[in-house]
């Protein structure tokens, strides 16, 4: 399993754009073969932040998704990223 979480900067003016227009993204991601889990959302306490989480079940899933092409979102610029990859060799219940 793969688990790509972080966080992406922003305009504090511009978040709701970029949210709006990378919605369509988020909608594929989701309907995409081995996606567990996506979200790009809004952070409670920061107006610049968007946090991002994905939920993959293997590579092979993540990269035909990134490799199928994004819609051409209207989206304004990211200012700063930090997003990590993990590889999860084990989950386990609470």
């Amino acid at each position: 399993m793969l688990i790509i979480a972080g966080s992406l900067i922003l305009d504090p003016n511009d978040r709701e754009r970029f949210l709006a227009a990378n919605a369509e993204v988020v909608e594929l991601a989701r309907q995409s073969i081995g996606c567990l889990d996506f979200v790009q959302a809004a952070d409670p306490v920061d107006a610049s932040r968007i946090n991002v989480f994905e939920r993959w079940d293997s590579e092979e899933h993540l990269l035909a998704f990134r490799g199928a092409g994004q819609p051409d979102a209207d989206s304004p610029p990211i200012q700063s990223a930090q997003v990590k990859r993990y590889v999860i060799s084990a989950v386990e219940e609470p």
